[in-house]
């Protein structure tokens, strides 16, 4: 389906003004004949059946009249048929029995333009939910062109290592074909929707949660560094590139994807803190121990250099185990004062 784009009808006032003006001429040619019949002039019988017919029927023109604000589009069938879609701004007119097609027009996501804003009073959230009723009764059948936002729910989902995790992702979107929107799937919100949740398992479980060795996951088969923490740029990328192909013959366009929620499942999640301690704790204690090794060092060379003191190779022993316990203790040393001799 080849979306073909109406150019040629912006002239809704023109229109409006006519039909106008024979509404007024139809009442106005009902009320002279009228008042000519009661006069006994039978030939003015015609204009009144024309005047009264033009007022039955005169109202279905103004069916044909629309109004699209920027960013907004109508797809349009006549009898089943598509004929072009509205695009621009402005006020049309178009045959009075066409139709709008929008078959996501009662469809509500966790999106921008879909969902009533965020926290508030109970009497405004409830006079909100009333107004969102009364407006679901009639939804408008136009197609929004903007760049709208699709947050959906966070997923639970294993890493390439087993490990449950919970990712969220936020798109940014927009539909770019009307007609693909309309006649390519059944319902392109819920479309989108379901191929974003696929996009996201089907990314999330190549990359380990933190850096693991031995892990590709660019699928050149060379072990890299790759994770869904420290690449989220690049995993997010991904995502997008993803969901784009899925989406491609919906005539949708994916602008951007981000991630917004990241974190180990809770079932497993204290396990994993206790993990990344563990390692924070040897990874310090490594710094530690480096430290006090390169004191004892210097120690022992600025002894010698200066003649301070001689020591065989037992007392250096003695010397190093005491200052390497100072050096890499939890608490501060209890000093003890030797008074008697070296030896």
């Amino acid at each position: 389906m080849k979306e073909k784009v109406l150019n040629n009808k912006k002239n809704g006032m023109p229109m409006l003004l006519l039909f106008t003006a024979l509404y007024l001429a139809a009442i106005a040619l009902v009320i002279v004949s009228g008042i000519q019949l009661d006069a006994g002039r039978i030939g003015f019988v015609p204009l009144m059946i024309l005047g009264i017919l033009w007022l039955l029927v005169g109202w279905v023109p103004f069916c044909g009249l629309k109004v699209l604000k920027p960013q907004e589009a109508l797809v349009l069938t006549l009898f089943g048929k598509y004929i072009g879609s509205l695009k621009e701004d402005g006020f049309y007119f178009v045959n009075p029995f066409c139709v709008a097609v929008n078959p996501a027009a009662k469809t509500k996501l966790n999106q921008s333009g879909d969902v009533d804003a965020g926290s508030g009073s109970a009497l405004l959230n409830a006079a909100l939910s009333k107004n969102a009723e009364a407006a679901a009764e009639m939804p408008s059948k136009k197609i929004s062109l903007k760049a709208m936002t699709l947050s959906n729910s966070r997923q639970k989902i294993n890493d390439c290592l087993g490990n449950p995790v919970e990712i969220g992702i936020a798109v940014i979107w927009k539909v770019t074909d009307t007609a693909k929107a309309v006649f390519h799937v059944d319902n392109f919100k819920e479309y989108l929707s379901l191929q974003c949740d696929s996009a996201v398992r089907n990314i999330v479980r190549i990359y380990p949660y933190d850096v693991a060795p031995g892990v590709d996951t660019t699928g050149d088969g060379v072990a890299d560094e790759g994770s869904l923490r420290g690449s989220s740029e690049l995993v997010a990328q991904r995502i997008r590139d993803e969901i784009q192909q899925k989406v491609e013959d919906a005539g949708i366009e994916i602008i951007e994807a981000r991630i917004t929620y990241l974190a180990y499942a809770p079932e497993i999640a204290a396990v994993m803190l206790q993990r990344q301690q563990a390692s924070a704790i040897i990874d310090a204690r490594k710094m530690i121990v480096d430290g006090a090794v390169g004191m004892v060092e210097m120690a022992l060379e600025r002894l010698s250099e200066n003649h301070t003191v001689e020591l065989d190779e037992e007392r250096k022993a003695a010397m190093v185990s005491n200052l390497l316990v100072v050096l890499c203790g939890n608490r501060d040393a209890q000093p003890v004062v030797n008074s008697g001799s070296l030896y």
